[in-house]
């Protein structure tokens, strides 16, 4: 009778359910162990929309000791700030993250200087920085101004129609300016025409593109900066003296680059390169989408840069100076003088076929302990203004530049992109259908087919 009840169907039926259940049970246990202990995520959007940036991790990663983001809000909003803030805390375990409500611990907001809800404070040591925003931006921001608890000032040159850092318009520095910032750079204007001297404070100088010649004091102000550890960027375009762009052959600057290893070429690139074509960028854009293994440049692989109305450079090292190629021109360009017309033969023999170097860095030997200058020249200066700047990656090459000449090689990487509009606009009509699709015609279709297997099986 006994083995009649353990071969019973019902028995054999309970002996599996129960087997099944507790399997189940023992896999859904092991998985939230796993999950509470090791929070991992894979974030599958194209455009890594929950997922942090390489310089964000780097960042967080080179922490040297302990990190607190203490967000500030009410209770029941927390969960606001929670994924973003969580992403921080993954990274590293040195990043602990905090909430407070600001409502029932008072005293702590004020005694960290809170004045709003959804606020927060990023604590390294005795160190604090309240994050500008929720965003990543925001929150990185804050760990780079309490790393680097120092003012570093990047000055730009002005007198000589550079780029200015005050226009918003498509020639302007504003938005290179913008990015600065967020690195807690500040950049103001300076100007060595009246005063032949580089402010002590200065950090980086900048050259943006000059449409005139820099006076001979000036270039001397500039080569007694950097041959006594200053860093300063040039961003030289081809002197075209065509309509309007009467751009000054600035001699004596091109002379002080050369005696470092640097020799602006008085030509105009062209780049027939197809690719760039469909992107629709004309011939005048040379395109760059392999670089050279230095520090600025050496995690663009897979990036693309764009320079209009840019010129070559010829490079080689000095007595005082070691200088390096950055990136050149696609093996599509070539190089033409006559820049008195925008008529270019493309096969005139006389062209200089590419690549073409398109930029260098180099550092001078000064000669004192623990001080060396540092240079980089690009033959363009288009590529940095408003208009262009958002364009491909050519605002982490900027960036790039000046975190390598502040030596803050710490900070060199690929930073936050903007998020893709991946919002779909329709017309009334497009509305219209896709409401009678999913209203109407899909259940319909749905009740037709369950009737006609109804009818069948009857």
């Amino acid at each position: 009778m006994n083995t009649k009840f353990i071969h019973a169907r019902q028995t054999k039926y309970a002996l599996f359910a129960t087997t099944y259940i507790l399997l189940a049970l023992g896999i859904i246990a092991v998985a939230n162990t796993l999950a509470d202990r090791y929070n991992k995520s894979y974030d599958t959007t194209s455009n890594k929309r929950y997922s942090l940036s390489e310089q964000t991790i780097k960042i967080v990663k080179g922490l040297k000791e302990p990190a607190t983001i203490t967000y500030f809000d009410q209770s029941t909003r927390f969960h606001e700030a929670k994924d973003q803030l969580d992403l921080y805390a993954n990274i590293s375990p040195k990043v602990h993250v905090n909430y407070v409500d600001a409502d029932k611990n008072r005293p702590l907001a004020v005694a960290a200087g809170v004045k709003s809800y959804g606020v927060a404070v990023v604590q390294v040591g005795e160190r604090k920085e309240e994050a500008k925003s929720l965003t990543e931006e925001g929150i990185t921001g804050a760990f780079i101004r309490v790393l680097k608890n120092k003012t570093r000032t990047v000055c730009f040159l002005a007198g000589s129609g550079e780029h200015r850092i005050d226009d918003s318009q498509r020639d302007g520095f504003s938005r290179f300016q913008e990015l600065l910032g967020r690195d807690n750079y500040e950049a103001k204007s300076v100007d060595l025409i009246t005063k032949a001297e580089v402010p002590s404070d200065c950090t980086v100088l900048v050259a943006g593109g000059p449409q005139d010649d820099y006076p001979q004091p000036e270039v001397d102000a500039i080569k007694a900066y950097v041959e006594d550890g200053g860093r300063a960027m040039f961003l030289l375009n081809p002197p075209l003296k065509m309509g309007r762009a009467q751009i000054a052959d600035n001699d004596a600057l091109a002379n002080l680059l050369t005696s470092w290893g640097v020799t602006p070429d008085k030509n105009l690139i062209l780049d027939m390169n197809p690719i760039g074509q469909l992107t629709g960028l004309g011939p005048e854009v040379a395109l760059v989408t392999r670089y050279e293994s230095h520090p600025i440049v050496s995690g663009m692989s897979g990036s693309a840069t764009g320079f209009p109305l840019a010129r070559s450079l010829q490079i080689k090292n000095t007595p005082k100076t070691s200088v390096a190629k950055l990136f050149s021109s696609s093996p599509s360009s070539f190089a033409t003088t006559k820049l008195t017309s925008p008529a270019v033969n493309p096969d005139d023999p006389k062209n200089t076929k590419g690549p073409l170097p398109l930029a260098a860095a180099g550092t001078y030997e000064t000669g004192k302990e623990n001080s060396q200058g540092r240079f980089v020249v690009i033959g363009s200066s288009e590529w940095a203004a408003n208009s262009f700047i958002p364009s491909m990656d050519d605002s982490d090459l900027a960036v790039n530049a000046i975190n390598w000449l502040a030596s803050d090689e710490d900070l060199i990487s690929i930073r936050p992109k903007d998020r893709d509009d991946r919002r779909i606009t329709l017309t009334q009509a497009q509305f219209n259908w896709l409401r009678i699709t999913s209203q109407i015609l899909l259940p319909l279709l749905v009740i037709i087919g369950g009737v006609s297997v109804w009818w069948r099986r009857r």
